[in-house]
């Protein structure tokens, strides 16, 4: 699949904090280039905690619990935990990663799409945060318009207003423990710190750009999104980005035997020990693999706001 290059809006604006914030966690990765700060403690340690603020913060947290609320918490005080752990990951606050994330499955791949890679592969990738179009600038107006429900709580609010606390606590902790346990706290703020971010980044990033280009589409979506093996290895299952474009609010990306999905096997997990319930999951049919509603069709639904759930069926 090809794309096509589209030139940037020009009203647009660089985006200052997040810019220099990422550039710090580039510089402190390439300290792994150190041998001194490299152990294999340090790098389980990366691996470890990319799954926790990667899989679990954002895939499962931020994606498939509070954009799509593809299932629920139970109690409530587990989805803020889960929220601070995502917010661990130096991907922003939950209601602009949410609003964002929104706004992007309401025009994806048109012109309204966040980071669509018909601006280019590097526009998708990242480029898109750094200088974004001046129209999805993260205000109170535009977080009204495309998360309200998160807006709402003062929870989440508080959480997204301070969301940089907690990759630095993280960060700081990382050292301290390194220093107190071994004498040596540099390799575990390199690797479990600036390398594991910056390895989630990229990771989580490949589902917007990688997603949209390669692949194969079990379901003719009305967007280029497309199901890619290797991408769904690294972000535990948010590879298989076809099926959940045709199935926005479903707990399982995975829908065949061998599209493993291991943010789904969390949920599982989390339902089978009662903290979390509602699951919604498709009725797959012999029709719904191979045809959904036509685009046009549900261009014009979306338009009026009425567009209905992709869903017909949920799990306890």
């Amino acid at each position: 699949m090809t794309t096509m290059t589209t030139p940037r809006p020009a009203n647009r604006y660089i985006a200052w904090p997040s810019l220099i914030w990422i550039a710090v966690l580039h510089l402190g990765a390439m300290l792994a280039l150190v041998p001194g700060y490299f152990s294999w403690t340090a790098l389980g340690v990366c691996l470890v905690l990319h799954w926790l603020t990667g899989g679990i913060g954002i895939c499962m947290t931020y994606h498939r619990l509070l954009t799509h609320r593809s299932f629920a918490t139970r109690p409530k005080w587990v989805e803020y935990v889960l929220t601070a752990i995502g917010c661990a990951a130096s991907e922003g606050g939950a209601i602009g990663w949410v609003a964002d994330h929104r706004r992007h499955h309401a025009f994806s791949d048109e012109e309204g799409d966040v980071h669509s890679p018909n601006r280019g592969f590097g526009w998708a990738h990242m480029f898109w945060w750094m200088t974004p179009d001046i129209t999805s600038e993260h205000t109170a107006d535009y977080y009204a318009k495309w998360a309200p429900d998160l807006l709402k709580d003062p929870v989440h609010r508080w959480l997204d207003r301070y969301h940089f606390i907690f990759p630095i606590t993280l960060g700081a902790g990382l050292y301290g423990l390194g220093y107190w346990t071994t004498g040596r706290g540099m390799p575990l703020l390199v690797w479990g710190c600036f390398m594991r971010s910056i390895l989630v980044l990229h990771t989580t990033w490949l589902v917007n750009s990688a997603t949209h280009i390669w692949g194969y589409r079990t379901h003719e979506t009305r967007d280029h999104s497309t199901n890619l093996w290797w991408v769904a290895l690294l972000t535990y299952g948010e590879g298989w980005h076809n099926n959940h474009h045709a199935f926005q609010t479903s707990a399982r990306h995975g829908n065949r035997w061998w599209e493993i999905d291991m943010t789904y096997w969390a949920i599982r997990l989390m339902s089978f020990v009662g903290i979390a319930h509602s699951l919604k999951l498709p009725k797959m049919t012999r029709a719904t693999a191979t045809k959904v509603e036509p685009a046009q069709a549900k261009k014009a639904k979306r338009r009026r706001g009425d567009e209905e759930p992709e869903l017909v069926g949920t799990a306890k």
